[in-house]
């Protein structure tokens, strides 16, 4: 088995080294954690003002000694580098945070996704650092937020071109949990569930969409999105030999129902 030790940040945060848990301190995780988010590197005083934000100088730069001395080596591998007044994380430590942010970037630039898709969409569908509340953090997680929703976005719709309608499905389906008010995935969608040829799914998709959308932001949706569904309802409800119309009852296509 590996002895590389692996840093997990999309999930409450645990690292292991060989398949077994390894425990530092609540300062050294933070570290940890801060330095996998800036992968390029941070300068010492930086790190430590951004860590301990409420201390002064002086005890911040002792608790940032502290969490180094806990956190520079995991077990038998390296976990920090301090070169001069700059420390980085040691590339000796697998992050998943990095593994899906880079597969994320490819996507986004038309890059083929990894073979293990469920995986990468399921962690994707991962907050950053659940639980945590830092002033640091807000900035990265809202960049991550950001990223995934692209490629999630893109690998729906490379699935969706390959006529994989499942995991299309899914992917589109994890990125509208992200943020339920933005429309590319819900178009997503409605298209996948129309060319599996469930229209009833895709009116109720669009129809609990335009229904968030009136309720919490007094809006609706795009006339794009409100075309597609309409053109194919009128089609469906108006086949070449239309039943007569009855009173009272209206079709789907129709403003009044």
């Amino acid at each position: 088995m590996s002895q590389r030790a692996r840093l997990e940040l999309l999930r409450p945060l645990q690292i292991t080294c060989g398949g077994r848990r390894v425990t530092v301190s609540a300062a050294a995780q933070r570290l940890l954690a801060f330095l996998a988010l800036h992968r390029e590197g941070v300068h010492r005083r930086d790190a430590a003002e951004q860590l301990w934000p409420d201390c002064t100088p002086c005890r911040a730069a002792a608790n940032l000694r502290s969490a180094l001395c806990q956190g520079r080596r995991l077990a038998t591998t390296p976990a920090i580098d301090s070169v001069d007044h700059a420390l980085a994380l040691s590339p000796s430590l697998a992050v998943d945070f990095h593994e899906a942010g880079d597969a994320a970037r490819r996507l986004v630039d038309g890059g083929d996704p990894p073979p293990d898709t469920d995986r990468l969409v399921n962690d994707l569908g991962q907050v950053l650092l659940p639980g945590w509340d830092d002033e640091w953090l807000h900035l990265e997680r809202e960049r991550w937020d950001q990223s995934r929703l692209y490629a999630l976005e893109a690998l729906a719709q490379r699935f969706q071109a390959e006529g994989r309608h499942l995991p299309a499905l899914q992917a589109s389906l994890t990125a509208a949990a992200i943020d339920p008010y933005r429309e590319t995935p819900q178009r997503i969608a409605v298209e996948v569930h129309l060319a599996e040829g469930n229209l009833a799914s895709a009116v109720r998709r669009y129809q609990d969409y335009r229904r968030l959308l009136q309720a919490e932001l007094q809006v609706t949706p795009s006339p794009r999105l409100t075309r597609l569904v309409r053109d194919l309802t009128r089609t469906w409800t108006h086949p070449p030999e239309d039943p007569p119309e009855v009173p009272g009852v209206y079709r789907l296509s129709d403003p009044r129902a």
